[in-house]
Parts: structure tokens; sequence; C-alpha cells
């Protein structure tokens, strides 16, 4: 059966979420100085990068919740873990201020969501939380794109997990081998996928490379040729 339809992530697939994050930091850190402990503000970018990465590692184990990281983060990268919520939550508040005035979609986003809206539906899969990715999908000015959107926080199962594609899935009404999902991430994304049934696509926006096993893009313009040449795509992609 051809796919019908295309279940997307967002964050550094569709929305350039290292750049927003990068440039909302630094403004940010430019207001409220450089925290102690960090030499410059690289290695704070570092941090806070890491600390990203290790604190919604929490939430998609079920340690914590949506807010928790949130301000577990911010106690990590300032040092100071006697934060009371409502402090953390302060500058978190400040930060976002920077981050999401430097919101942006990609440049080939919104030209890949023209070339296949006719002819495929479209939703979103994200390991982040549904209120967030509403917002921002609506203040990127993209959500009437998407007729479901379905994320982790809300689901209680993150990607790379089987059941969070099927509930994608379940939310559109298809079988999963009538999905193609587009993510960045090779194992959390593509991976995740194809062993859940549905047709996975890497998008590989830095031209990594390796992993023969999957299919792989390093750009969405490439996306339209290959679900219209192969809808089951054959061998691995050589697009890119």
């Amino acid at each position: 059966m051809p796919i019908r339809a295309v279940l997307w992530d967002i964050d550094d697939t569709l929305f350039d979420y290292a750049g927003a994050d990068r440039t909302g930091m630094s403004a940010h850190l430019g207001r409220e100085g450089l925290p102690g402990g960090y030499a410059d503000v690289e290695q704070a970018l570092a941090a806070w990068k890491r600390l990203t990465q290790v604190h919604w590692d929490r939430v998609a184990r079920g340690l914590t919740d949506f807010p928790g990281q949130r301000r577990d983060r911010v106690r990590d990268f300032l040092g100071a873990p006697s934060l009371t919520d409502a402090e953390a939550d302060d500058w978190f508040g400040r930060h976002l201020v920077h981050y999401e005035a430097a919101w942006s979609l990609f440049p080939d986003a919104v030209p890949a969501l023209d070339l296949l809206a006719g002819d495929y539906r479209h939703a979103v899969l994200s390991n982040s939380s549904l209120a967030h990715q509403e917002r921002k999908l609506r203040a990127l000015g993209v959500r009437d794109r998407f007729e479901a959107v379905v994320c982790a926080v809300e689901l209680g199962v993150s990607k790379p997990e089987a059941g969070a594609f099927l509930a994608a899935c379940e939310a559109i009404g298809l079988p999963p081998h009538q999905v193609a999902y587009v993510g960045d991430q090779p194992d959390i994304d593509a991976r995740g996928a194809v062993e859940a049934g549905l047709a996975g696509i890497w998008l590989d926006r830095e031209g990594a490379g390796g992993r023969p096993e999957l299919t792989r893009i390093t750009g969405l313009d490439q996306l339209a040729p290959l679900l219209r040449g192969d809808t089951r795509f054959g061998a691995p992609s050589t697009f890119g």
C-alpha cells in the first residue's frame, strides 16, 4: 500500500531548535551575566545543551515532568540546587523571552509542506509537551498544516518506543505501513519508526552520513521526490 501520510518531528526537523536555543541563551546570558563556574559563554552554551539532553532523557524515562525538567536544568546549570521552584521558573521565564524571539522554521520547511500538501496527510509526533508544541506551531504559522499533534509528555511513552509511533498513527486513523516519519535523529526517529512498522526517514541536515540501513535525506527538498518515486523506498535512499 502507498504512503498516505507524513508524520513529522518538529525540533531540528521543521523548526531550528538548536539555532534558537543558542541565540536565545546567548542573549539571556548577556543580560543575566555568566554564571560562576564557566570560563566563557561557549562553555556555558555547551553545558546548557548537554543538560537539556540529560533532563529530557529523564522526562522520557518518567522520572520528572515538563516543568520539573526545566527547573532542574536551571538548578544544574547555575550550580544552585537550593533554588526554589519559583526562582527557577523566573530564571527560565526570562530565558524564554530571548529564546522565543529567535524562533524560526528552516527555510526548506514550508516549501516541503507546500509540495506535499495535495497528496499526503500530515501530523506531528514530538517528544515534548502538547501545550508547548501547539503554541510553537501556532507562533510559527504552520499549526493548520497538521491534522493532529501527538506529544510524548501526554502519551506517557516517548520515541523511539513503538507505542509513541503507533499512537500517532491511531490519531490519524491509518496503519503504520501507510505512514512515513521524518525526523533529525537516526535512532530516536528513523530507526524507531521503522521498528514500529512505519517508513522511517532520517533528515541528516549536518551531513553526518553513515547508517546505510536507514533511508536518509539531507534536506526537505528531497522528501517529495523520495515519497513519489517509491512509496516504500526499496533500498536505502542515496539522496545526500
